[in-house]
């Protein structure tokens, strides 16, 4: 574990995503009693500390998850202080480093575009505040595997492997992590958890409204960049990898990127790219984008747990509903003895972890059907997160920017997880396949409809 963060130092804090995200995580810390750290906004904004002190009070009225704490926007507010300055010039962190004292451990958030991680990076290292600090990397980690290692690279000049944590706030998420939980706290799973028993695993992401005014940031990255590449790719290790073989953050990555290395490279002939109709009048998008806003494809791994066992993954925009859900479906029985042939072959036993829209997870089991024919049915047991959870839980960058703050760096990603899952997606990007058509409030394109055997699960039926 990493000493516990003596400073925070958040370039880029009159962004977006300060706003929408940062301050209301830090008002949440502040209000469980969790910081107790000077908190410095960087940004070319010509504001002062009373500037920056009113914007994270519209911020945290307006996104904080239980409303603006008077008592705790005081204390933050006390705490917070703001640098003007150019991110290429020296005399930015001359006065950031005025401003941090005595801090020993400062940790620098880069809630900043990419383009200029250079600049920020050099001037940390020519201030000397890299030195016993570490920093917090927003995704997107490169556009591929080539700019990732550029990334890391650029990183690693001025900070350990230890001291860099990439953020992709989808792993603090509440439900994302009650399937690690659930898959290795429950013993009864261990022996049906494996290519003998199950036949598949679906994983969807979907979304029923569109790019809601970022056309222009969709065309530099698409659904497989987007989504699919590392929230997706996430949720296939959780549900797939091996226990860890101890506690803590290394032994948990290591087994999070020896699943990936046991996972093909995706084949381009397995993938089917979709997009809305009604895209190209998006603002910022190209007349004749071939951006994808869906992707479906098939991907394998190459071990003995789940040899064969194909994972069907599908992601995309103004489809039917908004739901993410895990579905594993386990394998007929080798001889189904109470088929009832007016209703077909029974529905397969399949476990469906739910992420959204209502947190739950269920299990499909065969019963009798009502009635004189000895026939089975399927009727699933529903488990639904109590009403009360949402009091008690905190926010995904809560957790993260504390964990990030405590120095504990279970959830966030290692610099070979996240090239692993570059190289599993890249055949798919140097050869993507033509773009299919579909219209807002379906399911996606026809043509992905093949991609399971089984055919995909209707979230709206469960």
């Amino acid at each position: 574990m990493k000493p516990h963060a003596d400073a925070l130092v958040v370039f880029g804090a009159t962004g977006d995503l300060a706003k929408r995200s940062l301050f209301p995580a830090l008002h949440e810390l502040q209000r469980r009693g969790r910081l107790d750290i000077p908190v410095i906004g960087v940004a070319r904004s010509v504001w002062d500390d009373d500037k920056l002190r009113s914007y994270a009070k519209q911020s945290i009225q307006q996104y904080a998850p239980h409303g603006l704490d008077a008592a705790a926007f005081d204390g933050l507010a006390k705490e917070l202080h703001f640098v003007q300055g150019e991110y290429h010039h020296h005399e930015t962190y001359d006065r950031l480093k005025q401003l941090l004292g005595g801090a020993q451990h400062p940790l620098a958030y880069l809630a900043i575009p990419p383009s200029v991680f250079d600049d920020v990076i050099e001037g940390l290292v020519k201030a000397g505040i890299n030195e016993g600090g570490r920093i917090c990397v927003e995704k997107p980690f490169g556009r591929d595997l080539a700019s990732a290692k550029e990334l890391d690279a650029c990183v690693l000049n001025a900070f350990e492997e230890d001291d860099i944590f990439r953020m992709d706030h989808f792993l603090g998420k509440e439900s994302v992590l009650d399937l690690l939980v659930f898959r290795f706290d429950n013993l009864i799973l261990e022996p049906l958890w494996n290519r003998h028993y199950i036949s598949s695993v679906q994983i969807m992401l979907a979304e029923d409204f569109g790019v809601e005014g970022r056309g222009a940031f969709y065309e530099e990255v698409g659904a497989l960049r987007d989504v699919v590449q590392n929230h997706l790719l996430a949720l296939v290790m959780l549900v797939a990898m091996e226990p860890p073989a101890a506690p803590g953050a290394q032994a948990l990555r290591d087994e999070k990127v020896k699943l990936l290395r046991a996972m093909r490279s995706i084949d381009p002939k397995d993938v089917v790219r979709g997009q809305y109709n009604g895209y190209h009048k998006e603002a910022g998008v190209a007349s004749d984008s071939d951006v994808e806003t869906y992707v479906a494809l098939s991907a394998f791994i190459d071990n003995w747990r789940w040899a064969g066992v194909p994972f069907f993954v599908r992601a995309g925009k103004k489809l039917k509903m908004t739901a993410t859900e895990v579905v594993v479906e386990f394998r007929d029985p080798p001889r189904p003895l109470f088929r009832d042939h007016k209703h077909g072959s029974p529905k397969r036993n399949h476990f469906t972890f739910r992420v959204k829209p209502t947190e739950g997870l269920g299990l499909t089991v065969q019963i009798k059907e009502p009635g004189d024919a000895l026939a089975s049915a399927p009727v699933e047991l529903r488990y639904s997160y109590d009403d009360n959870r949402e009091s008690l839980e905190e926010t995904a960058y809560e957790r993260l920017l504390g964990d990030a703050i405590e120095g504990d760096p279970s959830l966030f990603a290692r610099a070979d997880v996240i090239e692993e899952a570059w190289r599993v997606v890249m055949p798919v990007l140097e050869h993507p396949t033509p773009i299919r058509r579909y219209e807002p409030g379906t399911w996606g394109p026809k043509e992905a409809n093949a991609i399971p055997d089984v055919g995909w699960h209707d979230p709206t039926k469960a």
